[in-house]
């Protein structure tokens, strides 16, 4: 004579009477008059639900196979609209498998959209983007799901799988363009150096004082080879970029 309902917290029932929604039940114990049996109760979750969707096979634009898996985070925001989206009748003693058929809808959608989106996608700018390349899905998804009554809260990349080969030619240009870099760098340092020495030769010719600290810095240099003799002639000709004959024997500067 009575139907007895039991609504979790996190949960809200949809109480029908000869398939007609009656009314909505918040989480506790409900008793309700029920002499011909013809009460249901669907108890749907309030809560954001996780999707996980793994090894997910597609082609980029550039057609190289990978496999790649998401998660949907959702919620149903409209239960009213939702039920009116499916079966009621697959509903047996009270449980509620409505979700069953709710989660591949869900997944079917999202699945699509996203495979368009990677096979628009160079397999090379994949990962480079992989954090921004589903920004919009959520914008874009949401006006189809409205009409099930499902609030999308994210859809998120978990990773992409490319085959062996490929990993292997991605492995070999990545050190290919670090080497390059490398090389750029040395380049550039060889060129630094190249153009300090210019500028020390040319403070050299113009400048007396500094040719006579390198005539010194080369007279150390060959004192700590042995006993040697210097011979100086005029000195400050010597210091303007005249040069003076060897002799025999001798260390000649």
């Amino acid at each position: 004579m009575f139907a007895t309902f039991v609504i979790q917290p996190n949960q809200r029932g949809y109480l029908f009477r000869s398939s007609i929604l009656e009314q909505e039940l918040e989480p506790g114990l409900h008793r309700f008059f029920d002499a011909r049996g013809t009460l249901r109760c669907i108890v749907l979750p309030t809560t954001t639900k996780l999707l996980v969707v793994s090894n997910q096979e597609v082609l980029t634009k550039d057609q190289v196979a990978l496999r790649f898996s998401f998660n949907i985070l959702y919620a149903i925001t409209d239960a009213k609209k939702m039920l009116q989206q499916f079966e009621l009748s697959a509903q047996k003693d009270g449980n509620n498998v409505i979700l069953s058929d709710l989660a591949p809808l869900i997944h079917n959608y999202v699945q699509v959209h996203l495979r368009n989106k990677i096979a628009e996608t160079e397999s090379m700018e994949l990962n480079a983007q992989r954090a921004t390349l589903f920004e919009s899905s959520k914008e874009e998804l949401q006006p189809i799901l409205d009409a099930f009554g499902i609030t999308l809260h994210g859809v998120v990349l978990r990773d992409i799988t490319f085959p062996k080969m490929i990993q292997d030619l991605f492995a070999t240009l990545l050190e290919s363009k670090i080497k390059a870099k490398a090389d750029l760098e040395n380049a550039r340092t060889t060129v630094a150096v190249a153009r300090t020495l210019k500028n020390a030769a040319e403070l050299l010719q113009q400048d007396p004082d500094a040719r006579f600290v390198r005539l010194l810095d080369t007279m150390t240099t060959i004192s700590r080879r042995g006993k040697h003799q210097f011979v100086f002639g005029d000195l400050q000709n010597m210091l303007h970029g005249e040069s003076l004959a060897p002799r025999t024997g001798r260390d000649t500067l």
